[in-house]
């Protein structure tokens, strides 16, 4: 471990270290969540450099980085590789506190052996070796996986996304030693307000080979492009929102919204929410006649810099927790798709942690169908992933829920070098249970808390997601 860490971090009783060590630790891996490129993986990608693997798209690093003054060039900019490295890691020790702090540190350690704490000092020397390290097979893309006994990993794509290297991965299983599957996400065709509408309209209707004129037709051609998704191993969609739809009684003019937003045309909020809620809808009996889980990351304000997002683009750390009322919109939603007995596994996460209890609350509204926890209070996420979070989060769903069908931790990641998040994630669960246990509120049972700790890494999620290529 780096010399200022123990092999016990994070672990605060001594039950908490033997759930860790003895059942935690050496788990598999099922990653349902991330933004890891499909290609990287089928062409096993080698990493020129730590910049290339691990600064790349990390808006965390970035906002950090923003927070210490360093100027944009050294972020996204326009200076080298070399010289962004050396200024993330100039400002490593002051992230002090910061999750970012821990997992630099796991990440350095677990992937490339360095123990030391990562400064200005040692930069050059820290580059060097990862650099020459990053030009070995040893350290391509599936390497790194397989370093992490990455068992399942699902990417996140559009509807119009060709599968190309999923399909090639699916033809060749030796491309990687764990199941590499998309998941389908349709936020640019939910979305009809944005300026982007009419051209990916465009694209679902190139990729499906289905002409959209009409509201019918872009349900014909979104149903295509699932069965094309569910025929490459897809079991999972993915979706995201700030305001969560609310779902109205009253019929909704779905024709005349779609014409207006592909004319150009204005729409309303109250027309945009509308389409979104009726088409979610649509989405969601697909899903459930297909056995999918649908998963709604709720409550991201985003792009809110304006100067950042037109010169850097989307995803690149201007956004922030949204708050609104939730409990009445996610209630209606579900309550729509029960009566109808239409619906389909859902994990619901909250970027805002004041809506964990009104969704834990939710969720057991809906349970039933003979599916163990099928509905799931999703992990901590973006925000929340720190201790604090993942602490939050794990006892919100004990207290009003059950822990034991928890389905895990996601990395929700751009960077093959994010696997050590597990860890992190694995450590504070153990620590959790186990303070539990020495507590008095749990049995000082090992193999009794052990059996929990080994569903909740990983046997939930197997269960849960039924991730079997046919």
């Amino acid at each position: 471990m780096p010399e200022f860490m123990k092999e016990d971090m994070l672990l605060s009783s001594k039950m908490g270290e033997k759930l860790y060590h003895g059942y935690a630790k050496d788990m598999p891996i099922f990653d349902y969540h991330t933004h890891l490129d499909a290609r990287d993986i089928c062409e096993d990608k080698i990493f020129s450099n730590p910049a290339e693997v691990w600064l790349a798209g990390d808006h965390y690093k970035w906002r950090a980085m923003r927070w210490l003054g360093i100027e944009e060039k050294l972020i996204t900019g326009d200076a080298d590789d070399k010289q962004k490295f050396l200024a993330w890691a100039s400002c490593v020790p002051k992230t002090a506190g910061n999750p970012l702090f821990l997992w630099t540190h796991l990440e350095l350690y677990r992937y490339f052996g360095i123990k030391e704490m990562l400064s200005a000092d040692n930069a050059e020397r820290v580059w060097d070796e990862c650099s020459e390290k990053l030009r070995s097979r040893e350290y391509s893309a599936r390497s790194l996986m397989r370093a992490f006994s990455v068992e399942v990993l699902c990417t996140t794509d559009d509807p119009a996304d060709s599968l190309e290297h999923h399909a090639a991965m699916l033809e060749n299983s030796s491309k990687t030693d764990c199941a590499v599957l998309p998941a389908f996400r349709p936020d640019s065709i939910l979305n009809c307000s944005g300026n982007h509408f009419t051209n990916c309209v465009l694209q679902l209707q190139e990729a499906s080979s289905q002409h959209i004129a009409s509201y019918s037709g872009l349900l014909t051609a979104l149903e295509a492009r699932i069965n094309f998704f569910h025929a490459h191993g897809c079991r999972i969609s993915d979706h995201g929102f700030s305001e969560f739809p609310l779902v109205k009684q009253e019929k909704v003019d779905q024709e005349a919204i779609f014409q207006k937003a592909m004319n150009g045309g204005a729409v309303t909020n109250e027309e945009a929410e509308s389409f979104q809620g009726e088409l979610l809808l649509f989405l969601a009996r697909k899903y459930h006649s297909l056995g999918w889980a649908m998963q709604l990351h709720i409550g991201a304000a985003r792009n809110n810099k304006t100067a950042g997002f037109l010169s850097i683009g989307k995803d690149a750390g201007f956004d922030s927790m949204l708050d609104f009322m939730l409990s009445r919109r996610i209630n209606a939603f579900l309550d729509a798709l029960d009566r109808e007995g239409k619906l389909p596994k859902t994990v619901l996460y909250s970027l805002n942690p004041v809506h964990h209890e009104v969704l834990a609350s939710a969720i057991g509204n809906f349970q039933g169908g003979g599916i163990k926890g099928k509905l799931q209070l999703g992990a901590g996420w973006w925000f929340n992933d720190q201790k604090d979070g993942i602490e939050r989060q794990l006892t919100c769903l004990a207290s009003i829920g059950l822990i034991s069908t928890f389905i895990g931790m996601v990395t929700d990641s751009r960077s093959f070098l994010s696997f050590p998040r597990h860890e992190y994630f694995r450590r504070i669960l153990c620590s959790l249970i186990g303070s539990w246990a020495e507590n008095g509120e749990l049995p000082m049972d090992e193999a009794f808390l052990g059996e929990i700790i080994q569903d909740i890494c990983l046997y939930n999620a197997r269960e849960y997601f039924s991730l079997k290529i046919e």
